[in-house]
């Protein structure tokens, strides 16, 4: 319910801070006042329109905090949740507006969207007033209402599980005969693939594997290539090039001509070089020795580096025309193969698949029966029930029915393949309409509260605003409005703004709302009653101006409390 109400700056309010209670509240004034000012006030809290109109003069800005406090397991509560807001056991409204016109809103302090904050307050509060109407007014409503007054909850829990399994169903069924048509067409490009990928077979880790046999392969190549080189170089082919060795063999020779031929044994001044060149030719044969051991165990292959490196090429090759990574090539052909298979099995799964979705659509169709057989005997009873409230409220011939009509299949949903719509002929001889096209504004108030009165208990919505649902009348009629009101309010929070004196005697609370000049200045207050001033406003309500005993005597009776002197003789 709606707990508190804080106005800062709204056209003639200056300040005004506002606390609420259950039941039945109401609010008196005189024509002017400000009463409409402060359901503006609560509206633009609700999400309304924004108007710079609204700001007070000479402010910069006008502000609008309402506080709520819902009942247990409301459905606001799941709704901030769905919207990333902290769902609190209080939830505050607010909503800023600058002179310029331009507006924000915050749930619990939090900024949101003016959509999102008019969608958490129709959910908390209902206004029905001669000029606008929500809730009932809406037809997207009304099957919720007749359902909530009188279709068993297990019914329409029935028909929504059988919906959702039927339309599961057929969503199963529109992804198997997307994926037989895609196959079908691709077919002859997917055989090509398989083939193509089969041929290549690649195996899990193959990529990596090649890579370190190339790599070894290649370091094996450099490595012989270096010891080919090196041993060219000792042994050259080329007899133009004579090498290393036997240019060691000239130089011997040529040292040895240092000793005359006819003394032999004379002393080679060169001999210690003869020796050092002897034994680099004996290092020289060792080092030709030991490189051509290592060529001899040489094990590079040619062939083999180049059968690696074609199998890595044409590995990368197809993970390339495929646009995926080589590691998954294995993948990719498990999947193509699946929707070649799919081309011969998907058909057998097809016709299970439409088979699932028309069994669905039977359960769907027989619960949507149960709902609709409960909703016919639900209005039935409804129209019953609220013809017996019309005639009090001054409604006698008009006639209410509560239309339930079959829709065409498209239009089917969870709450089954009917629609409601709430029906009204203010006049005899007329064919009943919608509610808002069909009644005036005044009667539109009070069928309202005549709806109220026997939906009330089937409603969401813990806070109801009647704006002069009175209007109009007066008498028997005004005291049978009071009384339906404050049998609402035994279910609901209701806030009626009315210049009625005995729907004024009906409420729990009674608030006046009054304009007074200060300086230069007008300005609205709100003062909450005693019971002493509550008996003085009802007074005023029924005498006017000049507020006589008879009239203190009318009020009491309509307070129902027992005539007492008046102390100043009046």
């Amino acid at each position: 319910m709606l707990t508190a109400l804080s106005i800062r700056d709204v056209v003639l309010i200056e300040r005004l801070d506002l606390s609420f209670d259950a039941g039945l509240t109401v609010l008196t004034g005189e024509t002017g006042a400000g009463k409409s000012i402060l359901l503006d006030s609560l509206g633009l809290a609700l999400g309304a329109r924004a108007d710079a109109g609204l700001v007070r003069a000479g402010t910069e800005q006008a502000s609008v905090t309402a506080g709520f406090a819902p009942p247990p397991g409301h459905p606001v509560q799941a709704l901030l949740v769905e919207q990333g807001l902290a769902a609190e056991d209080e939830v505050v409204l607010r909503r800023i507006v600058g002179k310029d016109g331009r507006s924000r809103a915050f749930v619990n302090d939090q900024p949101v969207g003016v959509a999102l904050l008019r969608r958490i307050g129709a959910m908390l509060v209902e206004v029905q007033g001669q000029h606008e109407q929500m809730g009932l007014a809406d037809p997207a409503s009304h099957a919720g209402f007749l359902d909530r007054f009188s279709v068993p909850q297990p019914v329409r829990a029935a028909v929504a599980a059988a919906w959702r399994g039927w339309r599961d169903s057929l969503i199963r069924l529109q992804a198997a005969r997307a994926a037989i048509e895609t196959a079908a067409r691709d077919e002859e490009w997917l055989r090509h693939a398989v083939d193509e990928l089969a041929t290549l077979a690649p195996q899990e880790g193959e990529e990596d594997r090649l890579a370190a046999e190339r790599q070894r392969l290649q370091q094996g190549e450099r490595r012989a290539e270096a010891i080919a080189s090196a041993l060219s170089e000792l042994t050259p082919k080329d007899r133009r090039n004579s090498g290393p060795a036997s240019a060691l063999r000239s130089a011997s020779r040529a040292l040895q001509r240092l000793v005359p031929n006819n003394q032999p044994d004379a002393i080679n001044p060169a001999a210690e070089a003869m020796a050092a060149l002897d034994r680099a030719e004996e290092a020289l044969a060792e080092a030709e020795t030991l490189l051509t051991r290592l060529a001899n165990e040489a094990d590079a292959d040619p062939r083999q580096l180049e059968q690696a490196e074609e199998r890595l090429f044409a590995l990368r090759a197809a993970a390339r025309k495929h646009a995926v990574p080589v590691v998954e090539l294995p993948a990719l052909l498990d999947r193509l193969c699946d929707r070649l298979a799919a081309l011969t099995s998907g058909e057998a799964e097809v016709a299970e698949l439409e088979q699932a979705a028309r069994d669905g659509r039977a359960r769907y169709v027989a619960a949507a029966e149960a709902v609709s057989k409960a909703r016919q005997a639900a209005s039935t009873r409804l129209d019953q029930e609220v013809a017996k409230e019309l005639p009090p409220l001054r409604l006698d011939k008009a006639r209410f029915h509560a239309e339930v009509a079959p829709v065409p299949e498209a239009e089917w949903g969870s709450g089954g393949t009917d629609s409601v719509r709430f029906l009204i002929a203010t006049n005899p001889g007329q064919e009943p309409g919608p509610l808002a096209r069909v009644a005036s504004g005044g009667e539109m108030s009070r069928l309202m509260l005549a709806l109220k009165v026997v939906l009330s208990a089937g409603s969401v919505v813990p806070t109801l605003v009647f704006d002069e649902v009175d209007s109009g009348i007066g008498g028997a009629t005004a005291a049978a409005v009071g009384e339906r009101l404050a049998r609402v309010a035994e279910g609901v929070q209701v806030l009626v703004v009315t210049h009625s004196p005995q729907v004024a005697a009906r409420g729990v609370s009674h608030l006046r709302v009054a304009k007074a000049a200060v300086g230069n200045r007008t300005a609205t207050h709100v003062a909450i009653l005693t019971v002493a001033e509550r008996r003085e406003e009802i007074a005023r309500m029924l005498a006017g101006e000049t507020i006589t005993a008879a009239a203190r005597a009318a009020a009491d009776d309509l307070l129902g409390v027992r005539s007492a002197p008046d102390p100043n003789g009046n």
